[in-house]
């Protein structure tokens, strides 16, 4: 039966249990699709999705009419 792989980045099983590090490294922030025999066993998703949810939630907040306070760093 034939799946759609809804990642990019693609790795082996066997390849995610030998060094796990590497093997969401080739993703590079985005889904890596764990394979078992070329289907689709799990999607691994990383810091990339984090980021995407963080500036959607900036956007809003920007364009809600409020007005934008500045402060330094040191003022945190």
């Amino acid at each position: 039966m034939a799946s759609m792989i809804l990642a990019e980045a693609t790795a082996n099983v066997s390849d995610l249990q030998q060094n796990p590090t590497a093997t969401l490294a080739t993703g590079h922030g985005l889904p890596v699709a764990i394979l078992d025999h070329g289907q689709p066993l799990f999607y691994c998703l990383l810091d990339r999705l984090e980021d995407l949810e963080l500036n959607a939630l900036a956007d809003a907040r920007l364009g809600d009419g409020q007005p934008i306070v500045k402060v330094s760093l040191d003022e945190l």
